[in-house]
């Protein structure tokens, strides 16, 4: 079979893979001038700074998928754990070193709150148990009823109908600890207060398996996956747009895309790794969406967006770990702005990205290369960044200089940085949001879009947007739906 896969972020390279180590004839275009979708790759004056994901978990899925194509991880990239997996910094001044060590946690969680040990054990217990149970539906699809169906009972039994906040509250009773253990859905753009409790399995995945890095970046990462995609016969189109997916007039099956050149490729079948949303809305006439109309993809639920600032320094800071969370003073009511009223706050929480502290080789001799992304509504809300963007950089900039860098402006000598407009523009993200559809319950599993379209019978979806969800195992777990599906069917 001939198969277009459109884009390459990890989601589209990952079904490539997959689907070229079937036998299959595969291109991928990418409507930018490098590889990666959301990991892109920035370097200016000297630093190379990561676009998008930093955070490796799940390292097996890396090695699943070489194997498909009859390679090693190893010969491609170097990944190596980090310790800790991140340092949790609250507006008290207490810092949480938060890593996969048991005893090191208690001892922690011992000093903040004692009585929140108990609590904490039986907490690691339902993680464990959630793990068990989520983690096998992470690469089966959810295309028909049935197949919710089927995994009714043990949603039921793990409570999935709580949220990663319900749940974590119900153990915790420290707000500092209830934080540290309920954060992870905003690294995969849900509300810990709304994303459904099966995500609690993240804190098992992290403590049994740890965080990773990849040496030189996720680029590298990035770089890999096409170096084995392009070495087993595949084929990378950079700079090359998608117009439309083409739909048969007599089958109603896709038969190619057109490209905003006017070149149209022919398929047998056509894999989005595109923004759901947009691929719908935009590349595929409404003749042809009569379940995914433009009604039902506005009607759902999407992820806040974000600002990111990649900034570089002449002087290291060596008191600050690889992955920092910055806790601002609300919690709860700084996510009820971001995800309900979307409205931009006066107040903020970050996630400073600090990787020479792993790899010194991101930046120039006794310099740092880092980001700063702070969670902010998506463009359904009333800020206007072409107005809002610049000041708010500036707030972010002097809060960090203030408490955590200081002399940040008088050491900084490079940045860039991108808004919601970016992801609405650039990555042809919906209203902007940075994860696409938001993973509540009733957006998960068969009620997510699914990765086989209802309209179309051979357009396929992986990514963010579509079962399981983001994050890189998400994504990764998201080609190797699609390629077993065409696998099948073929």
């Amino acid at each position: 079979m001939r198969i277009i896969v459109i884009g390459s972020g990890f989601g589209g390279l990952s079904a490539a893979i997959r689907l070229r180590a079937q036998g299959h004839e595969v291109t991928v275009v990418e409507q930018r001038d490098k590889p990666g979708g959301r990991a892109y790759v920035y370097q200016q004056d000297g630093f190379t700074f990561d676009g998008g994901p930093t955070i490796i978990t799940a390292p097996w899925l890396f090695d699943e998928l070489f194997a498909e194509a009859g390679k090693k991880v190893a010969d491609y990239v170097q990944i190596v754990p980090i310790d800790p997996f991140y340092q949790i910094r609250f507006e008290d001044g207490t810092v949480f070193r938060y890593n996969g060590d048991t005893t090191a946690i208690i001892e922690q969680i011992r000093k903040l709150n004692p009585d929140d040990v108990r609590g904490y054990r039986a907490f690691l217990k339902q993680s464990e148990r959630v793990f068990g149970a989520g983690m096998s539906l992470i690469d089966k699809p959810f295309t028909t009823l049935m197949d919710m169906v089927k995994v009714l009972p043990d949603l039921i039994r793990l409570r999935a109908d709580r949220s990663v906040a319900g749940l974590t509250n119900r153990h915790i009773r420290d707000e500092r600890l209830r934080q540290v253990f309920s954060f992870h859905p905003l690294l995969v753009g849900g509300n810990p207060f709304e994303t459904t409790s099966i995500y609690t399995l993240i804190h098992h995945l992290e403590k049994t398996w740890g965080v990773w890095f990849a040496m030189g970046g996720t680029g590298k990462l990035v770089e890999a996956f096409v170096r084995c995609l392009e070495d087993i016969g595949g084929e990378l189109r950079l700079s090359t747009t998608v117009d439309q997916i083409m739909v048969d007039e007599r089958t109603g099956k896709a038969n190619g895309v057109r490209l905003t050149s006017g070149e149209v490729l022919p398929a047998d079948a056509v894999v989005s790794n595109g923004d759901v949303a947009f691929t719908y809305k935009h590349l595929i006439a409404p003749k042809w969406r009569k379940k995914n109309t433009d009604a039902r993809i506005d009607g759902l639920d999407y992820s806040m967006s974000l600002m990111v600032i990649y900034f570089g320094t002449n002087k290291q800071y060596e008191d600050i770990a690889h992955h920092e969370i910055i806790m601002g003073p609300r919690y709860k009511g700084l996510l009820d702005e971001v995800f309900g009223s979307k409205t931009l706050a006066k107040d903020f929480s970050l996630y400073l990205h600090r990787p020479t502290a792993t790899d010194p080789s991101l930046a120039p001799p006794g310099c740092d290369a880092w980001y700063v992304l702070s969670p902010v509504p998506h463009l359904g809300g009333p800020t206007d960044w072409r107005v809002t963007s610049q000041a708010y950089r500036d707030r972010i900039m002097q809060y960090l200089e203030d408490r955590y860098l200081p002399g940040l402006s008088k050491h900084l000598v490079t940045e860039h940085r991108i808004d919601p407009l970016h992801f609405r523009d650039t990555l042809s993200s919906h209203l902007g949001s940075a994860f696409s559809v938001q993973p509540t319950l009733l957006q998960s599993a068969w009620f997510r879009p699914h990765n086989k379209s209802e309209d179309i019978p051979n357009l396929y979806f992986a990514g963010a947007g579509t079962h399981p969800g983001a994050g890189l195992p998400g994504v990764i777990s998201s080609g190797k739906i699609v390629a077993d599906l065409i696998g099948s069917a073929a």
